[in-house]
């Protein structure tokens, strides 16, 4: 008999995740050069790291002989004093995504149940999938969350609840008052991980205090990233907020060493920057007016965006997208999420993004 069959069918179907392409795959397909390629495809920090993170990084390579810390001491006391909650409330991860696998791994299994929205991130099915537990996938309302129809789909099985905040790949928003009013009426036996991975975008009159909601809902998680705003997308690091006894559930099924070094150091440190912050938010909001204008230029509908990118409707999206990666542009396309229609772009530097307008204009053209 195979051994492959003996895996179980639920993992044995399970479409990986598939990343942005990386720009040195995009040269050696295209014989491009690397220097002359933009990635606008994965939602990073066009204007790279904290000036604290890199030289917490130098002063952390003697050390790489040791193992990390396991339990993030350092980032932990700097996210306590963030945030005003105990370290036992704390989890580190591999990036937020670690985490979101975590809190799947705590409370789904065969027989069990998730909810989640169409057109959310992808982690979600598949943390699911790989746990054996059954995905209950709400219709999104005009490409947004639908909150009340995703607590009318709680089931008896259902033990975990995924919602992203401002939404990967839509950049939807759900206030704070509409987040908490889904959590008021939940069973207390459900777990709801609310993803943050991209708050730190949100202009200050659309921001909640969702760490507030911790001291309320003991089945409450908020999960954030370093990965985006602060820059550190390529060390992986990320962190969750919950109840002290969820938190024990989580470094149950936790990797010993799950952040490694450099990454526990850029974090604590970028933590601290709040002027590279700053500086990138503002940049996300002159560059997002920037895309939004030049779409409407070439006649094309995107949905409005809290994030860092920006997603569009455009005829043929699968034939503008490879001729976008000829022109030395890298998008991403969302036919996986049940949107193949469309694209998105991440908000890159000025530079970037003109050069992006002016690749779609010819890619239309063509």
């Amino acid at each position: 008999m195979d051994l492959c069959e003996q895996s179980p069918s639920y993992i044995r179907a399970i479409a990986p995740y598939q990343p942005g392409k990386p720009i040195s795959e995009l040269a050696r397909e295209m014989g491009l050069d690397e220097r002359k390629i933009v990635k606008l495809a994965s939602n990073e920090n066009p204007f790279g790291i904290s000036p604290k993170a890199k030289a917490a990084i130098k002063r952390e390579l003697a050390g790489l002989a040791r193992y990390p810390d396991g339990n993030a001491f350092a980032l932990k006391a700097a996210l306590s004093r963030r945030y005003g909650v105990p370290q036992e409330c704390i989890v580190v991860g591999n990036g937020s995504n670690d985490l979101l696998e975590l809190a799947a791994g705590a409370f789904l299994a065969p027989g069990r149940a998730a909810v989640y929205s169409q057109h959310a991130f992808a982690v979600y099915p598949l943390a699911t999938q790989a746990r054996g537990a059954a995905g209950i996938v709400v219709p999104a309302k005009n490409y947004a969350h639908d909150l009340e129809a995703m607590l009318a789909a709680i089931t008896p099985e259902t033990r975990l609840v995924f919602i992203a905040n401002p939404n990967n790949p839509t950049g939807t928003f759900a206030t704070g008052a509409e987040l908490e009013n889904f959590i008021a009426n939940l069973r207390r036996d459900v777990a709801v991980v609310v993803d943050e991975a991209y708050s730190e975008y949100l202009p200050p009159n659309l921001r909640y205090d969702s760490v507030a909601l911790l001291g309320k809902y003991p089945n409450f998680i908020v999960t954030r990233t370093f990965s985006k705003v602060y820059g550190l997308a390529g060390l992986r690091v990320g962190y969750a907020l919950m109840h002290p006894d969820v938190a024990d559930l989580l470094n149950r099924v936790r990797q010993p060493f799950n952040v490694n070094s450099l990454a526990l150091a850029a974090a604590a440190a970028a933590l601290e920057d709040r002027k590279f912050v700053v500086k990138s938010c503002k940049m996300n909001r002159q560059g997002m007016r920037s895309l939004e204008r030049g779409l409407k230029a070439l006649g094309l509908e995107f949905i409005p965006s809290r994030a860092n990118f920006l997603t569009f409707s455009v005829s043929r999206a699968r034939a503008v997208y490879e001729k976008l990666l000829r022109l030395g542009v890298i998008v991403r396309p969302l036919a996986n999420y049940d949107m193949p229609d469309h694209l998105r772009v991440t908000v890159g530097t000025p530079k970037e993004n003109e050069k992006f307008l002016k690749a779609l204009r010819a890619a239309l053209d063509e």
